[in-house]
């Protein structure tokens, strides 16, 4: 029977369709192959504000279990997915970037926080270092899809109870089969003590590994807590180029640990900054599994819920700080304590505008007491000021006051004092109770290097 004009119409746009198919995957299969004939990076040098004695000693989590291989997403030989398996009745909360351009994992993941789908079941988390899944149209969705379905599968949990994160080079597709072909080994390799090889996992300029831990003495029980990081780069609140994921035995509501998390974000990965970019990436979870003999958390006003949110703002805290002390190319740990401010808001804006200031962090970087330079922050920070309110003093040494610079201020103590690889620089504004920390650190010529190579 002879095809009808709509017929063989029909038939040339399926044609063209298959057409454009082939293309596409011949066009990811070079991408994959230029991609897989990457060879390992050599890691950057140490940094030399890294905690001493290395990756600190983490306590099992019940209910939590770790595993890292290497899927060569972009470096040949680089162990660079991480899987987590969290048991039934885990209660999960996050914290994202607000940046308008973020990855596709995140947008997965707010989305499923938000039908706060029911604990009673199992959970997952899965992370690749190496590539970003970010700006990669509707590829971006179809990789997080793939991957947590796969996932999924595997764990024999929902999908929207799987949570990934990516992080590494943005606009180009993530090759996710490389990390569904690995999911098996990861499945095997589950340990509960497996916490360090998932923190090494993550790091993409990272020199060192990231971890903090905490345990309470609670009423029937120890509650323990322990999280890792990972973020050296494109550090600045909303929230940095971070990935954090932080697992506790308590036993608490996704509600109430969703109160408590967003109460401490701000104070500790919101309050860091390395080089005022914020990334399309950032993820913060916090998985409770509920598997310690403690009696639950169900008054965040008790005295029990008081202690652990205590212990939770310490971890978040230790890990932000590492963030810090591992900013490309750092050499000084700095922190600006802004205090008398007319409002919180005019006191986060003057502290950031001090910590952000490239010629602040390079004067800091030259160990150079040059104060005018936070003068000069402050003016262009847009917060509310009075040049002749103003005090500043680099660590506790009074440099400016009243306007001017002080009648005692000695330029040898105060370099002296610069030499030191933590600082502290205090700025009083005098004009109302606020007050604001952050922390920063100075910009040197080693940023510049890791970041022009950052994608060879």
């Amino acid at each position: 029977m002879a095809k009808s004009k709509s017929d063989w119409k029909a038939a040339a746009k399926k044609l063209k369709g298959k057409v454009k198919d082939l293309r596409r995957a011949a066009g990811d299969a070079a991408a994959s192959a230029e991609t897989a004939a990457k060879p390992k990076k050599a890691p950057n040098p140490v940094s030399p504000l890294a905690p001493k004695g290395g990756f600190p000693a983490l306590p099992v989590i019940a209910g939590a279990e770790f595993a890292a291989v290497s899927a060569e997403v972009r470096y040949k030989g680089r162990t660079d997915v991480m899987l987590a398996r969290l048991a039934p009745g885990t209660a999960i909360a996050g914290a994202f970037t607000r940046s308008s351009t973020r990855a596709a994992c995140v947008l997965d993941c707010e989305a499923k926080l938000r039908r706060r789908a029911a604990d009673d079941t199992g959970a997952a988390i899965i992370v690749n270092s190496g590539n970003a899944n970010a700006f990669t149209g509707r590829l971006g969705q179809e990789a997080v899809d793939a991957v947590t379905a796969g996932v999924a599968e595997a764990l024999g949990v929902p999908a929207s109870r799987v949570f990934s994160s990516s992080t590494g080079v943005i606009g180009e597709p993530l090759p996710h089969e490389r990390i569904t072909a690995k999911l098996g080994d990861l499945k095997s390799a589950l340990s509960e003590d497996a916490i360090g090889l998932a923190a090494r996992a993550i790091m993409t300029t990272d020199t060192f590994a990231k971890g903090a831990s905490a345990e309470i003495a609670a009423e029937g029980g120890t509650i323990r807590i322990a999280g890792i990081a990972k973020g050296s780069g494109m550090i600045a609140p909303d929230m940095a180029t971070m990935l954090v994921y932080i697992f506790t035995d308590a036993t608490i509501s996704s509600a109430n640990l969703r109160k408590i998390v967003s109460r401490q974000v701000d104070g500790t990965f919101n309050a860091i900054t390395v080089d005022s970019d914020t990334s399309t990436s950032d993820a913060l979870i916090v998985a409770a599994t509920g598997k310690s003999p403690a009696a639950a958390i169900t008054d965040l006003r008790s005295k029990p819920a008081r202690a652990f949110e205590a212990a939770l703002r310490g971890v978040m805290m230790d890990l932000a700080h590492q963030v810090v002390r591992d900013g490309e190319g750092a050499t000084k740990f700095v922190e600006i304590r802004l205090t008398g401010a007319a409002d919180a808001a005019d006191a986060h804006r003057v502290a950031m505008a001090i910590a952000n200031s490239p010629l602040v962090k390079t004067a800091i970087a030259g160990e150079d007491a040059n104060w005018g330079r936070i003068v000069m922050a402050i003016g262009k920070s847009g917060g509310t000021v009075d040049r002749d309110r103003i005090s500043i003093r680099f660590g506790d040494i009074l440099v400016a006051e009243k306007g001017w610079r002080s009648p005692d201020y000695s330029e040898e103590e105060t370099s002296a004092y610069m030499k030191g690889d933590a600082l502290v620089i205090q700025v009083d504004l005098g004009m109302g109770r606020a007050s604001k920390s952050v922390w920063t650190c100075d910009l040197t010529h080693r940023y510049i290097d890791i970041n022009a190579d950052y994608r060879s």
